[in-house]
Formats: C-alpha cells, sequence, structure tokens
C-alpha cells in the first residue's frame, strides 16, 4: 500500500529592518522570523541615524532599548508577552540593577528566561546597555 504524501512547508526566513541605514551599515538585520521563532538583535539606545542617545543615563537608554524592542515585536504581531528569552548586556551592572525594576512594567504576564551579562564594552562606548530577545508566536 502507498503512503499518502506528506507536504512540508520550507520554513522561509523573514528579515526586519527597523534602522535599514544603519543596520546595512554595521551589516546586520534587527530580527528574523522562521516558523514561530524570532530572533531578535540586541536593541541599543540610539536614534534613526544611529547616534547614541540617553548619554550617561542607564534608565533612559533602558527604556529607548524596550521601545525599540515594542516596535520589532509589533512588526510581528507580538508583545512582550510572546518573549520567551531575554539577555541583558551592560558595561554598568549596579546601575543596571537600580533600574532593574523597570522590567515590571514590559513582562506584566511573566518573565522571560535569559541573563544577565556585564561586559567590558558595547558596540559604542557611549552604550551602557544592550538588550536581545528570543520571541516563541
Amino acid at each position: 500500500m502507498d503512503q499518502p504524501a506528506i507536504l512540508v512547508e520550507k520554513e522561509i526566513p523573514e528579515y526586519f529592518l527597523l534602522r535599514p541605514e544603519v543596520e546595512k551599515a554595521y551589516g546586520y538585520s534587527h530580527a528574523v522570523k522562521i516558523g514561530n521563532e524570532i530572533k531578535v538583535s540586541g536593541a541599543v539606545s540610539m536614534d534613526d541615524e544611529g547616534n547614541p542617545t540617553g548619554i550617561g543615563d542607564m534608565d533612559q537608554q533602558m527604556k529607548n532599548c524596550y521601545s525599540d524592542l515594542e516596535k520589532v515585536l509589533s512588526h510581528y504581531g507580538c508583545t512582550f508577552d510572546d518573549v520567551v528569552v531575554e539577555n541583558v548586556f551592560t558595561t554598568d551592572m549596579p546601575k543596571f540593577l537600580e533600574v532593574a525594576a523597570y522590567r515590571n512594567e514590559i513582562y506584566k504576564k511573566q518573565f522571560p528566561t535569559g541573563s544577565w551579562l556585564g561586559v567590558k564594552e558595547l558596540a559604542l562606548p557611549e552604550f551602557l546597555i544592550e538588550i536581545e530577545l528570543e520571541v516563541h508566536k
């Protein structure tokens, strides 16, 4: 007896550029969706030309990161409720710990898994924090 043919749909990556000129200049895509999974590159506090914003202000830089991440998530029809991994990289862990409670405003249902990592430096010296996500929709 012949087996029925099973059609396997090839999952095509869907790339998203939040700031196309900046991302092309630095050589990355802000996010890529494959199937139900979305990988989001680290967000930093920058304007649309790639200039650092919130210089010296950890709280403002963190809020700017989450604002950009929200734009990426909404492009894919997602919210922070869909985030399953969040990794935070910071050049000043004590300052980050002072403002980390802001995350309670971001993650209202549950917190994702992830890591908080103190690093020597980020892409530009003015960046104090970078936040990357993995999403399951």
